[in-house]
């Protein structure tokens, strides 16, 4: 993801948005991030009205326990459709900042792995959009993990579930503060999962977190898997990046 876009948060936009997804998917069979419930799309307000429901269906005297999150995170999609911008492929889903609403926005989204080629899902930091020309962003890079084909009815869920769940569990301890988000990428040759930091020059804090990750992940020692800078992935001469580090 690399260039500029203005969030997309108001009600009616999305919905707009989500009701022409889903005639364009009925006559093309793609998938998108459609809910389970209707509508294609949760409103950034949406999941504190469902939040609301399940207290005011609580029984009476009982009030809910909610589980804060550290930080407020917000849900990208992107749909590469050739005959709209960048910028109107890329759709601001949904915020959260507690614990049910991520699991009520995982659970009414399509998985990764249903998603169409071309597709991307992307879980950053409320405030930071998923662009490299970001100015919170271009100065970092990502620990990137490449998946072949096989993988995606097989692992590529479990991964990226993993990832975000890093990602919102702070799990990189006080360098959880240098991580942006995560964004995973709908490939036909093969799928991508990438978690962003902010500053690439930071050698301790990147190679902590890309060692996390990977124990997180679950991936054999076998495997490495890379950090590559964006200011090197932007000005790649061919499809390779060299990794500027590897765990």
């Amino acid at each position: 993801m690399a260039a500029t876009s203005p969030a997309r948060e108001a009600e009616g936009g999305i919905r707009k948005w989500g009701e022409k997804e889903e005639k364009k998917e009925e006559k093309e069979g793609a998938a998108g991030p459609v809910l389970v419930a209707e509508g294609a799309l949760n409103p950034p307000g949406a999941l504190l009205s469902q939040r609301r429901k399940a207290q005011d269906g609580a029984p009476q005297g009982v009030k809910l326990e909610l589980y804060p999150l550290l930080n407020r995170w917000a849900l990208w999609f992107f749909k590469n459709d050739h005959s709209c911008t960048w910028q109107d492929n890329l759709h601001l889903v949904t915020k959260f900042d507690i614990v049910e609403d991520f699991w009520a926005m995982y659970s009414h989204i399509q998985l990764a792995s249903k998603l169409s080629s071309g597709c991307d899902y992307a879980l950053f930091k409320d405030g930071i959009e998923p662009m490299w020309d970001d100015s919170r962003i271009k100065r970092g890079g990502r620990w990137l993990v490449s998946l072949a084909k096989q993988q995606r009815h097989s692992q590529l869920d479990c991964l990226w579930l993993e990832t975000l769940l890093c990602l919102i569990g702070e799990s990189f301890k006080e360098h959880s503060r240098e991580v942006c988000g995560a964004v995973i990428n709908i490939r036909t040759k093969g799928d991508k999962i990438a978690v962003w930091t902010r500053e690439a020059e930071n050698q301790a804090c990147v190679l902590h977190i890309g060692q996390v990750y990977k124990e997180r992940l679950g991936l054999s020692t076998k495997i490495v898997i890379g950090y590559q800078a964006h200011v090197d992935t932007a000005t790649k001469s061919n499809s390779l990046t060299k990794n500027k580090f590897v765990v």
